[in-house]
């Protein structure tokens, strides 16, 4: 009992190793990465290069597939460029069998490393900025070998207690057999990593042969999938289409590399015979590599069908403002922002088009499309409430700044725009108000640079836009004042075109102070590099 005990103990050290180093390195690099994934991935082949060397930088495959989707909602990427790179993140994870066969059983780094993880939590407890998440990733790299090293001493504890033959035999029903275990191990540890690394170890104590602990490895691969389907369900479209990715894609490579594991052992064999036994914790991660990246190339060039397959699975989604904004997000800061500005940029021109349609009083601007916009405004603001950070976040919590200002310039436009008497008034008494015209061009012009996707003209433009509100307002004002005193206009007449006068230079206000924010909202995401002005 005592050495199950240790082995649940060695494994539980591997993955908060495992946990620690990822969280370290995405503290310590995270932004870098981001802007790599969205600047090199061009194609759903480059997605893939990237979405594996990100996963095996950062050591989470979930970490780069919550990143592709806030790309794909953000518009920074294309669904089949984004599936490239979730492929990719499957070979990525493979890295971390490489590191348990080279480093952990080959060169037995275990006791070497013990000073390491003091360092790692001296630098994490004093030091500040990137040492601290220096020192969680060195700790956590460290911790990972303690893991192996206490699944090694208390499977040797269970040497001849546990043989091959406990296990189902090296058959295809077999076979099959230890693939279900492997899915089952995955379930329950929430990570393949993990249960590569306990195949490993079982192996290297001679618990199981290479084909059992292959078939293992197969099932830890597949079981996967329904990691990814449980943790996509309920979220958005973008979010639920990576689940079936996940699914559809493991399943195919998990057929192919149990229909190529006699092959592959066979091969060996002829190559030098004995070697895949003598090398056995070599041979098991080269296969799990290896089939990973016979799925790549083999689905890559599908990369088109296998995205139209998943949008009708997973039809658009019918919110296009706030559609693809997934608590699943959240996990990282800075792609959640991504996917806010998104939003608020549609939300910014959808109040411009119906500004536009109000002001000539066009059957689009209707109250139930006024309701619309503004409970889709109010989600944006719940999923904003719900990205929580720190002020030392910098850039991320000026993002967030931002966000909450732009938020609270649209509702205040809202309120506006549902002011219909006050925003149609400016032609309902006598000739048309010229400030009219003027707010009138004023928003056709902004959304003519909102399909440009210049965020500085815009920022400029808009800013120009209120200053001529302003002075328009005032002249019209003087205009009015001197007509009533000489008696050509009445005071009815006046008040109602000042009170159209004060709702255009009011609005155009909110227009300026929405597109500031947004301006400063992308010069602080770290895509911006990535896509330039792209909106």
């Amino acid at each position: 009992m005592a050495q199950w005990l240790a082995l649940a103990g060695g494994l539980g050290l591997f993955l908060l190793g495992v946990i620690l180093m990822t969280d370290g390195l995405k503290a310590l690099a995270g932004d870098a990465l981001h802007r790599a994934l969205s600047r090199f991935t061009r194609s759903p082949s480059s997605g893939a290069l990237t979405g594996a060397a990100t996963t095996a930088i950062l050591q989470s495959s979930s970490a780069t597939t919550v990143a592709a989707v806030g790309f794909v909602g953000a518009g920074l990427l294309s669904y089949p460029q984004a599936l490239g790179v979730i492929f990719g993140a499957n070979l990525g994870t493979t890295v971390t069998g490489w590191m348990v066969a080279l480093l952990g059983f080959k060169l037995e780094l275990n006791t070497l490393l013990l000073p390491v993880i003091l360092v790692g939590a001296l630098s994490q407890l004093f030091g500040r900025g990137r040492w601290r998440a220096a020192g969680l990733a060195l700790a956590g790299f460290g911790l990972i070998f303690v893991g192996i090293d206490a699944m090694q001493a208390a499977m040797s504890g269970l040497e001849g207690r546990v043989t091959p033959e406990h296990f189902p035999d090296n058959s295809w029903l077999g076979r099959l057999q230890l693939l279900a275990i492997g899915v089952l191990i995955t379930l329950v540890t929430q990570s393949s990593s993990a249960g590569v690394a306990t195949a490993l170890t079982a192996l290297y104590g001679g618990a199981l042969e290479f084909e059992q602990a292959a078939a293992m490895v197969i099932g830890m691969d597949v079981g996967t999938t329904a990691t990814a389907l449980i943790a996509t369900l309920g979220g958005s479209a973008d979010t639920r289409r990576t689940g079936y990715s996940h699914v559809v894609y493991n399943l195919f490579t998990g057929l192919a590399a149990f229909l190529l594991l006699l092959p592959y052992v066979a091969l060996w064999q002829w190559l030098s015979p004995g070697a895949i036994y003598a090398q056995a914790e070599l041979a098991l991660v080269a296969f799990h590599s290896l089939f990973n990246l016979l799925g790549v190339v083999l689905v890559l060039p599908l990369a088109g069908q296998f995205a139209r397959l998943m949008f009708w699975l997973v039809p658009a989604a019918e919110d296009r403002f706030t559609g693809h904004l997934d608590r699943l997000l959240l996990r990282d800061p800075a792609v959640a922002l991504e996917a806010v500005r998104s939003s608020l940029l549609a939300l910014a021109d959808a109040q411009l088009h119906y500004a536009v349609a109000l002001l000539r009083n066009q059957p689009s601007a209707t109250v139930e499309r006024h309701r619309q916009l503004e409970e889709a405004i109010e989600r944006c603001q719940r999923f904003v409430d719900e990205i929580h950070l720190s002020p030392a976040a910098s850039d991320n919590w000026q993002g967030l700044l931002a966000c909450m200002h732009v938020i609270d310039h649209l509702q205040r436009l809202q309120r506006r725009l549902g002011d219909r008497e006050a925003a149609q008034r400016w032609q309902s008494v006598g000739p048309p108000l010229h400030s009219g015209v003027v707010f009138e061009d004023g928003c056709r012009q902004l959304l003519k640079l909102l399909l440009s996707g210049d965020s500085a003209q815009l920022r400029l433009v808009s800013a120009e836009f209120a200053e001529r509100c302003e002075l328009e307002t005032e002249q019209a004002r003087e205009r009015l004042m001197s007509d009533i005193a000489t008696g050509k206009e009445n005071t009815i007449n006046g008040d109602f075109y000042l009170d159209a006068l004060r709702w255009q230079r009011r609005s155009s206000r909110h227009l300026a102070r929405i597109f500031d924010y947004l301006d400063q909202l992308l010069s602080l995401s770290p895509f911006r590099s990535a896509g330039g002005e792209r909106q």
